[in-house]
């Protein structure tokens, strides 16, 4: 017995995929959530909750297209949880069927739901539910995080992440060959990379001073270039700022 969780942004979409996973015999209960971030966040309590708690979720039926976090970045994210829920996709897009098994999902099935092709995608999730657990990651050493792409565990280096944007409870790591995304907060990688010249110059924002290549004020508001991009700094961080940037100028 599978305990589901439905995740799509249209209210008549998830409605229709709630009705039709509640009516198969071999799901013993779903839920809905709307975006992603509300998701991660039921995922969450099921994994607190481990494997025969209450709370426990076995396998997700997720949307592509959705604000904010998509559903690709979600299966990203839940490819480096200790012990991940299987993902479906349901999509009404053809285009992404090669990344969506690249994440290892258990199927992959086109809107509009066919109640026949649903049954076939659940019982690929009831055959694969005894499957081995993934192993998790640890950090290799302070000087990498590793990161989930395409289905492969990568180490970037501390030193080639240029900022970092808060998303939720995740943050997005910016580097010169892309972003990526992490399940930590922004305030524990402020704490854990302080002392890398990491400074927290807005809510949303951290920031290696290495990679600042300007300051700009205009009009009262201060702003920094970092390899090209633009992000304000809020009054709060400003004077701290201008401090760091002029001690490391002068040393």
């Amino acid at each position: 017995m599978l305990r589901a969780l439905a995740v799509d942004d249209e209210p008549p979409s998830l409605e229709e995929l709630l009705y039709l996973l509640d009516a198969d015999p071999r799901v013993s209960s779903v839920e809905g959530a709307s975006d992603a971030t509300t998701a991660l966040r039921r995922i969450n309590r099921a994994l607190d909750s481990g494997p025969g708690g209450d709370e426990g979720i076995d396998v997700v039926f997720l949307d592509i297209h959705m604000p904010g976090l998509d559903g690709l970045d979600m299966a990203r994210l839940l490819a480096g949880f200790a012990k991940p829920p299987l993902v479906v996709f349901v999509t009404a897009h053809e285009g992404f069927a090669v990344q969506a098994f690249d994440l290892k999902a258990v199927d992959y099935v086109l809107k509009p739901v066919r109640r026949e092709r649903l049954a076939e995608a659940v019982r690929r999730a009831v055959e694969q539910m005894d499957a081995a657990p993934l192993i998790p990651v640890h950090e290799p050493d302070p000087d990498h995080i590793s990161v989930e792409l395409g289905g492969v565990t990568r180490f970037v280096a501390v030193e080639d992440i240029t900022h970092v944007e808060a998303q939720g409870d995740y943050a997005r790591l910016h580097t010169d060959q892309g972003s990526h995304l992490v399940r930590i907060p922004l305030s524990t990688l402020e704490e854990r990379w302080r002392s890398r010249g990491f400074v927290r110059i807005h809510r949303r924002h951290l920031v290696a001073l290495g990679h600042i290549s300007e300051l700009r004020l205009d009009a009262g508001t201060v702003s920094v270039l970092v390899d090209s991009v633009e992000l304000q700094v809020s009054r709060r961080h400003a004077r701290e700022l201008r401090d760091l940037l002029m001690r490391r100028t002068a040393s």
